[in-house]
């Protein structure tokens, strides 16, 4: 009897102590009270297909998450992996070098009209990138506050202006255990620190175009580069702003809808099916941007109760509320118009992050994969 008594004043004192940690256990995030618009699903433009399938596949030799993928100057393609390389080859996958190596997490690039390689590192900020492949810092602040999420980037072809998107004032993936892991912090929380930058090559200034953002991710010119098409994240959104706005907020604005079209700001998709990633300007005139997660109904049914997205931390990460894998990519016109969606539900190819379009082939980007999806066009 005195054996069961002192099990049982065990197991009592370990559910309380369980109970404790749940409740009080500290975690990095101050939630956000926030209302998801209810979602769509894969309806209209979305409609479930399987265009996504049976993707071809170049391979990575041992690298892993060709996050961010394009043709440069030179006619080679180039393909950002989780090492921190900038992989080099053919537009087939043949020759592949080590065109560089930053030491951090390179999410998105561009080439200036030098032929240098401006590159967003999540770890280290705005780097430009020699043909030699010696990697110089331009900035790793904007308004006297640290750049912490480098992530998106793109330059303007008329002015050499570069833009780029700085995701978390608050979570820096260098100290959260990397780009992912920051991320989900981020989302989680709803503090909407993220911003969009504009760095001056010529004053060696950076400046903030917009603020507000709930994770902000990829970054896209308008074809007269008088607007710029920005991802938000965290809350299912893409915008188009003016490139002449100075520190605009946008969190109120979206509240009330977003600014009408002929103003600085304008709300051009919302409520999208899944996490819009990478933006990337193709042929044609279309605009490619991939869902890297689609929505979950647990994620939107956490939104309004901040307590219990704090609770959601403290639990194994295998009980985090993280969507299933869905491959999802789709084009838009400048109007805002859907012109192409393609899906595999099946999630075979990783958190497909966006596309980029060549004369002959679609490259699918991905956060994790170990190979270089791609189809022809």
């Amino acid at each position: 009897m005195k054996t069961l008594r002192k099990t049982a004043l065990i197991l009592v004192l370990l559910l309380g102590l369980a109970v404790l940690y749940l409740m009080f256990w500290p975690v990095p995030i101050q939630p956000r009270a926030w209302q998801p618009a209810a979602d769509l699903g894969y309806a209209g433009p979305h409609a479930v297909n399987t265009r996504l399938a049976d993707l071809r596949k170049i391979d990575l030799h041992g690298e892993e998450g060709p996050e961010h993928v394009l043709i440069g100057p030179d006619g080679q393609l180039y393909v950002a992996v989780v090492s921190g390389k900038i992989l080099r080859m053919d537009p087939d996958g043949g020759r592949q070098q080590v065109h560089a190596s930053t030491g951090g997490r390179v999410l998105g690039f561009d080439f200036d009209a030098a032929g240098h390689l401006i590159a967003a590192d999540a770890m280290r900020g705005l780097l430009s990138i020699a043909s030699n492949g010696r990697v110089t810092l331009l900035t790793d602040r904007a308004d006297d506050a640290p750049i912490r999420y480098a992530n998106a980037v793109v330059v303007a072809k008329k002015s050499g202006k570069v833009y780029f998107s700085d995701a978390s004032m608050r979570f820096a993936a260098r100290d959260w255990g990397g780009t992912f892991e920051a991320s989900v912090l981020d989302i989680l929380e709803q503090a909407a620190t993220g911003r969009v930058l504009e760095y001056d090559p010529a004053s060696k200034t950076t400046r903030v175009v917009a603020q507000g953002l709930s994770f902000a991710n990829g970054v896209a010119l308008s074809a007269d580069e008088r607007s710029l098409y920005v991802n938000e994240t965290g809350q299912y959104r893409i915008w188009k702003v003016a490139v002449t706005a100075h520190a605009l907020d946008l969190a109120p604005l979206a509240k009330a809808g977003g600014t009408p079209a002929s103003a600085v700001a304008q709300v051009l998709f919302d409520n999208l099916p899944g996490y819009p990633d990478n933006l990337m300007r193709g042929l044609d005139g279309r605009i490619w941007v991939g869902l890297v997660k689609p929505r979950n109904p647990k994620v939107d049914q956490l939104a309004s109760k901040p307590w219990l997205r704090s609770l959601t931390l403290r639990l194994p990460r295998a009980l985090w509320p993280i969507p299933k894998a869905y491959g999802h990519v789709f084009a838009f016109d400048e109007a805002g118009q859907v012109v192409a969606d393609l899906q595999d539900p099946s999630g075979s190819y990783p958190e497909t992050t966006s596309i980029t379009e060549t004369v002959d082939r679609l490259y699918v980007q991905s956060l994790h994969a170990r190979e270089l999806g791609w189809l022809p066009r």
